[in-house]
């Protein structure tokens, strides 16, 4: 469609106000065009013109944060990374995030899914807590090592692949595509040895063998991470002597100091942890 004539564009916005409102319902909008806009910015024309009390979340607008994740036109999509004119229509259908319950018009509650990512330990887990908790150096990685999961640590966490996941629309036990990837990332980081450790997730029905492979999480992937893809990858590992080998050694040790290198002077030192 051309919009270089386009002037107005309607938006559909699917409303719901726990306070007010028995079950969702839609209502429409008339705003002005502009080459370029997104359909976030047309939200916050909506808000301006017609629907003060309209709720939705969004931070950075530069498809980073992952916290405008929102229905689009049938499919999951970050508002402030779609434009307008990508959808080849003047209407914009704009609901909440499915799979999600919801807390007010288009804003999800993300809290079972991050308190799923929470128990599957997203962070590097080591048996040497000592060094974990008052760190002397570096782990060291080869690039090599560093490709093996690299492409799965670009998730924002913005709730797109679980909204398309259909597992997730139909069986409440499944972890999901996002923490499952999350999962894989670390377990494929050779600075870890967490494995035996969130294998007690995996093994069971909230682990990947729920996965029908419909791929449509990573479709749908505003980062390209491939969800569909880790979570393969986890079903060969969990079957395959790869982690048994991985817990025979230990992980990645601390890379040394080069040898007559001086830290040089008004370069700070790395400030204290934030997160315990």
């Amino acid at each position: 469609m051309d919009f270089a004539n386009v002037k107005e564009v309607t938006y559909r916005v699917r409303r719901f106000d726990p306070d007010k409102d028995r079950a969702p319902h839609w209502e429409e909008y008339r705003i002005p065009y502009a080459p370029g806009m997104t359909v976030l910015d047309g939200l916050w024309l909506v808000k301006e013109l017609h629907a003060p009390t309209l709720a939705w979340r969004s931070s950075c607008r530069m498809g980073v944060c992952g916290s405008c994740g929102m229905l689009i036109n049938g499919s999951p999509r970050l508002g402030c990374n779609t434009q307008i004119c990508e959808l080849e229509t003047t209407t914009v259908a704009v609901g909440p995030l499915p799979n999600f319950n919801i807390i007010k018009d288009l804003v999800p509650d993300l809290m079972p899914m991050l308190e799923t990512h929470r128990q599957l330990l997203p962070f590097i887990v080591r048996d040497d807590h000592e060094e974990m908790e008052k760190p002397s150096g570096e782990f060291w990685q080869s690039p090599e090592e560093l490709e093996h999961y690299l492409q799965f640590s670009y998730c924002i966490k913005c709730g797109c692949c679980m909204a398309a996941c259909p597992t997730c629309a139909t069986d409440p036990v499944y972890s999901g595509p996002m923490p499952l990837a999350q999962a894989h990332r670390y377990n494929s980081d050779s600075r870890d040895n967490g494995f035996t450790h969130r294998r007690q997730v995996l093994e069971g029905e909230r682990g990947p063998w729920r996965c029908h492979f419909a791929g449509e999480c990573s479709r749908v992937c505003p980062k390209g991470v491939d969800p569909a893809k880790a979570i393969q990858l986890m079903k060969r590992e969990l079957v395959a002597d790869y982690f048994k080998l991985r817990e025979q050694r230990c992980p990645a040790r601390l890379a040394e100091t080069p040898k007559g290198v001086a830290r040089r002077e008004g370069i700070p030192e790395a400030p204290a942890p934030t997160v315990r």
